[in-house]
């Protein structure tokens, strides 16, 4: 049959390539050692400053228990911002969440105003005018709300000081950090760390943990591809309310997520690999090595918990080639329906609001899926005349397809997708249909719409 003719023309291809593809991944690997060491030692001189912060006003703590994002900084390529979350020394449970006014924007799920209730106790240090805005309606629940851009501003003196301070007694390398690299955004301060010849920009958040129902995570505890009892220990954490405008704060779902990322890179497999190949032709060839706007580790890591769940069995990430192809598969369908849904949130499309080009964008990873040999290249000694494209013409046709047509990802054309790669083990029809529910907006991982 034609389908089979194509499966044994691709083979010999495939096989040939899978040494580049491991040669690509150890050259990324060789990295992350002397990476996570950078950041570990850039992130000892923030925590050193912020334990000056504490001294000086009790009111912000240092968080020692984040001890993730070392990974995550390890399995990227590009040197984007990295967070790091100031909490508030406030009991969240004696706080007031109230929805805001009409007229009144946030950015991301779970906007709030945070209030301080009049009846309430141990809220002194929060009801004063640093951080703080009286109510102006009497009969009101709040005498008034913890304010995030005065947080922001007082936070950024304390910084200031704590930086001279620290530099003045030797507590930080000198030259780790200047007080004049430190910049008030909207939303956090941006704070230049070196860390020997690399120089680590991380942005300081202050946020207000949080008890949180997580619904789409409360309805998949034993979600397929993630490993047994995981998601219920990651339910048990505190979210993070960040700041989400001047007036406002939202929650953050990210540390959730990196808990999520750390619990597949304990499975056996190529899950994070996988990620880690795709940042870096992402960083590279998408984006220009970074001087052109592109997806982000954030978007790419949305794509990689889906794929988890659409492809949950051990044998879907044994091979490495075909555990990036998973990932490019998913990826190549929300660009084509121009929506990413929040692996949490799964009504937030992350695609939405963005400035990207999502066409070009969509030809960028086509064009790579269809023949990945010139991104794959790591040193200029590989250059060279390019490879014939890996996959035929018909297949081909067949990728580029939604950039005209985004309906036929809705389709039984995702199963022929699949299937002409053969790189997959799809048995069933179930998956194809929890990608279809997914990209209607499904409500949970676990519930009957997925």
């Amino acid at each position: 049959s034609p389908s089979r003719a194509m499966s044994s023309a691709l083979a010999p291809a495939m096989a040939v390539q899978v040494p580049l593809w491991h040669h690509y991944l150890q050259a990324i690997r060789s990295r992350e050692a002397s990476r996570a060491q950078d950041y570990q030692r850039a992130e000892n001189v923030l925590l050193t400053v912020l334990e000056r912060v504490q001294a000086q006003d009790p009111r912000f703590l240092v968080d020692y228990s984040r001890d993730l994002e070392a990974l995550q900084f390890a399995l990227r390529s590009s040197d984007s911002p990295v967070d790091m979350e100031v909490p508030l020394r406030v009991d969240a449970d004696a706080l007031l969440s109230e929805e805001p006014g009409a007229g009144e924007m946030g950015d991301g799920p779970g906007t709030c105003r945070l209030g301080v209730p009049r009846e309430g106790a141990g809220s002194e240090q929060w009801v004063t005018d640093d951080v703080f805005t009286a109510s102006l309606d009497s009969s009101a629940k709040c005498c008034g709300h913890i304010v995030p851009s005065k947080v922001l501003h007082v936070l950024k003196d304390l910084l200031v000081a704590a930086i001279v301070h620290c530099k003045h007694h030797g507590l930080v390398a000198p030259g780790s950090l200047k007080a004049d690299s430190l910049r008030e955004e909207e939303l956090h301060l941006s704070l230049l760390v070196s860390s020997g010849w690399r120089t680590i920009r991380f942005n300081v958040v202050p946020v207000v943990r949080w008890k949180h129902r997580v619904p789409v995570l409360e309805g998949a505890q034993r979600a397929p591809g993630f490993p047994e009892g995981s998601l219920k220990r990651i339910i048990s954490q505190e979210v993070a309310l960040v700041p989400a405008s001047a007036q406002l704060w939202r929650v953050s779902m990210d540390y959730l997520l990196t808990r999520l990322l750390s619990a597949l890179g304990s499975l056996p497999g190529h899950r994070l690999d996988s990620l880690s190949i795709l940042d870096r032709v992402n960083h590279e060839s998408w984006c220009d090595s970074g001087q052109s706007p592109g997806l982000t580790f954030d978007h790419l890591k949305a794509v990689l918990l889906w794929a988890s769940v659409l492809f949950p069995a051990p044998e879907d990430w044994a091979e490495l080639q075909g555990a990036v192809y998973r990932l490019l598969v998913v990826l190549l369908c929300c660009l084509a329906t121009r929506n990413l849904p929040h692996f949490l949130h799964p009504e937030h499309n992350l695609l939405q609001d963005t400035s990207l080009d999502l066409n070009a964008l969509y030809q960028r990873v086509e064009h790579f899926a269809s023949q990945p040999e010139a991104s794959l290249r790591i040193h200029v000694t590989h250059l060279g005349r390019s490879p014939p494209p890996r996959i035929g013409h018909g297949v081909k046709a067949l990728l580029q397809l939604p950039a005209s047509d985004p309906t036929y990802w809705a389709t039984a054309y995702f199963d022929v997708l699949l299937d002409k790669f053969q790189v997959f083990h799809i048995q069933d029809k179930d998956r194809i249909s929890a990608m279809q529910s997914i990209f209607r907006k499904t409500k949970t991982l676990g519930g009957e719409d997925s």
